[in-house]
Parts: structure tokens; C-alpha cells; sequence
């Protein structure tokens, strides 16, 4: 079992509990973004940098996807392809995305990208709070847990 991350839009304290994890739980967590970004040092960390471009980064994640890993991602359409994969998806605020649930999210964003497209300012999600890092540890930790073996 690997973690994969959407790193590009990523938040940056979303990819520090991941770093913790990985050295804790000696998960390989494998960031993959279009240009390069500093990590710590670690066996269990690493850094994947794609070319600019459209889906790229998205692109990469799901061809070296594997069934049962997890990928941290906001996008959701790159969380529909991993679902479709057999991947697991999660967003950085702890939904986790389900075969269950994924395609009235991509439904409900299709409406919203409508509306935006028509002129009708939606705003754009807040800012991460502690209520949402704490409900992506949790998620996380449940996640390791049941998928990874020492």
C-alpha cells in the first residue's frame, strides 16, 4: 500500500501530518507535483515532478496507481479515475471519496461549474481549519491502520 498526493494544490499542513505518517507508520508517501518541493529526509518520502500541462501531474498518479492505494487529492474527477481504479481517494479536509458517493460529487460540481460558467460568483472553499486537519488525521489514521502491514 502506497499514498500518492496530489501535491501541486495540496495544503501545506495536509502534507506535513502525511510526512509524519509515512516515518511513523513506514507508509511510502510519494508526492507528485509539476515543479519540485522541498520534503524531509526520509525513506518513506518522495517526490515525483511531471512536466506542466493539463492533468499531467493527475495523469501520472493513476497510471502508477495500484488497487489499494490511497491518494490525497481535492480534484474530483482524478478521485472518480482512482475509485474506477481501485484505488482509495480522500480529500485534504477527510472526506474520503466511495464508489457510494462519488458520482453525486462529481454531479454537484458539474452544477457548480455550470453556475460559475453563467456568471454566478460561488465563492471558494475556505481555508483550512483545525476541525478539517483534524478529520483528515483521522481518516488517515483509520486508513493506515486497516490497509497497512508492518
Amino acid at each position: 500500500m502506497k499514498i500518492w498526493v496530489d501535491a501541486d494544490a495540496c495544503p501545506g499542513v495536509i502534507k506535513e501530518i502525511l510526512f509524519r505518517v509515512a516515518d511513523r507508520a513506514q507508509v511510502e508517501v510519494t508526492l507528485v507535483a509539476n515543479h519540485s518541493m522541498r520534503i524531509p529526509p526520509s525513506r518513506f518520502i518522495k517526490m515525483v515532478t511531471v512536466p506542466s500541462g493539463f492533468d499531467v501531474a493527475d495523469d501520472e498518479i493513476v497510471k502508477r496507481l495500484d488497487v489499494g492505494d490511497l491518494v490525497i487529492t481535492a480534484d474530483i474527477p482524478l478521485a472518480s479515475e482512482v475509485i474506477d481504479k481501485g484505488g482509495i481517494a480522500l480529500n485534504p479536509r477527510g472526506e474520503l471519496y466511495t464508489v457510494q458517493n462519488i458520482k453525486s460529487i462529481l454531479n454537484m460540481r458539474d452544477f457548480m461549474d455550470t453556475m460559475r460558467a453563467s456568471g454566478v460568483q460561488t465563492g471558494g472553499p475556505a481555508a483550512i481549519g483545525s476541525s478539517d486537519k483534524q478529520a483528515f488525521g483521522n481518516q488517515l489514521d483509520r486508513f493506515v491502520t486497516k490497509y497497512h502491514k508492518l
